[in-house]
């Protein structure tokens, strides 16, 4: 089974508005065992639309449309499917209902002619009632193939994918199904890696797939299979990775799917272990704080971070000896580990990390080469610190600096 998905709107090609839906579909899709083979996006141009639906249904099963649903004049998705179909638009009473529904709760406006079209639906669609919002989702089966219309909202899209779509797909179809193992892996870059598994990967039977998904500090195997015999195909995905795991031992620290990101792993051992840490960050600005605080429950291992981006706020808040910066560089070890020591007992946390470098573009109060980087992990038996040069691009600097204090808090939490 595949499918395409078909984003409808001047301002996803613009740049104005980032095209989150295609990403939670194809992932809602591929659970069921349907994969997507293309997303595409379009303009509000009726022809372009027009064009778009003639070639997916040349080369999928299903094809999901998002956007262009709305009540003002831009909005011309579903004059266009019924355009295509050769069809018209008729009212559909319960969707009008919905509307008015909706507008007596919520809306204090008058209900306008507009919003009342809302309700107007091709007459060969099955209406998909969309109880969060006016505009309907729209199921159209044409020589086997099926049309799926959801407004462009994605609260709205959400709730009729998971309500209404994924459901009705499942009725209308016989599936196989699909496995992802995600393994993650910190430490090693992606040549390194393959390098190592290179053995393991040339052997790897026809019906397991492995992508390398590489990011700044970490990479991602991935291992997927399909095939309508489910006990199969779990059982050879798990033999492969029980192949690969000595081969990674010392760098894997985990599933995706079953622990998350690195984040939720340091999390779930510290809550394990009932330990809490804190943060010192001068370089990365309170990015390593902000990584612990958007996962729910972070107060319970998470004790506060001090944000001493300036070299007095690293004497005065922090109370870093001011011979030790003069002496040694605000960008050094010494000023690494002895903000993760002062964070520690500030917060009297059982682990804190520091971080201290030149992100650039210029070097500021240190003579260190841009994309120096300190990072120190202090805990109540004592401080260490590592040394990075992590390039002189600013954001990936940065942001490998954090991953790098996630990967070493990581390792040093598992000793326990």
């Amino acid at each position: 089974m595949l499918a395409e998905i078909i984003t409808i709107g001047d301002e996803l090609l613009i740049g104005q508005v980032i095209d989150t839906n295609s990403a939670f579909i194809a992932k809602e899709l591929n659970k069921i065992g349907i994969s997507v083979y293309q997303i595409t996006s379009v303009q509000d141009d009726r022809n372009h639309i027009l064009k778009a639906f003639k070639d997916a249904e040349q080369n999928v099963d299903v094809i999901i449309i998002t956007g262009g649903l709305g009540p003002t004049k831009d909005d011309i998705t579903k004059k266009t499917i019924a355009d295509y179909f050769n069809d018209t638009l008729v009212l559909d009473e319960s969707v009008l209902k919905n509307i008015e529904s909706i507008w007596k709760q919520y809306v204090r406006q008058t209900l306008l002619q507009v919003n009342k079209d809302q309700a107007l639906v091709p007459s060969k669609a099955t209406v998909l009632m969309n109880t969060i919002g006016t505009a309907p989702g729209m199921w159209i089966e044409n020589n086997n193939k099926v049309f799926i219309s959801l407004p462009g909202v994605p609260f709205e899209m959400k709730a009729l994918i998971q309500n209404e779509v994924i459901p009705k797909l499942t009725e209308r179809f016989h599936l196989p199904f699909i496995i992802h193992k995600t393994l993650m892996v910190y430490g090693l870059g992606e040549s390194t890696l393959a390098a190592r598994i290179e053995s393991w990967e040339d052997a790897l039977p026809a019906i397991v797939k492995l992508a390398y998904l590489p990011d700044l500090g970490r990479v991602r195997l991935r291992l997927s299979a399909k095939g309508f015999d489910k006990e199969k195909i779990q059982a050879e995905v798990q033999k492969q990775i029980d192949a690969v795991l000595p081969l990674i031992k010392d760098e894997f620290y985990g599933f995706e799917d079953e622990n998350g990101d690195v984040e939720s792993i340091v999390a779930k051992q510290l809550t394990k272990l009932k330990q809490t840490v804190a943060v010192a960050e001068s370089c990365t600005g309170g990015k390593v704080a902000e990584r612990f605080t958007s996962h729910p429950g972070a107060s319970n291992y998470f004790k506060g971070s001090v944000v001493s981006y300036a070299t007095e706020s690293k004497i005065d808040v922090l109370g870093i000896p001011k011979e030790v910066v003069e002496t040694y560089s605000v960008v050094s070890a010494q000023v690494a580990e002895a903000m993760a020591k002062h964070v520690l007992g500030m917060f009297n946390s059982d682990f804190a990390i520091a971080t201290t470098g030149n992100a650039g573009p210029t070097k500021g109060d240190s003579d260190a080469e841009i994309g120096t980087v300190f990072i120190a992990i202090a805990t109540r038996n004592g401080v260490y610190s590592e040394k990075f040069m992590l390039g002189n691009h600013r954001s990936k600097v940065i942001n490998k600096a954090v991953n790098k204090a996630f990967e070493m808090l990581l390792k040093e939490i598992f000793k326990n």
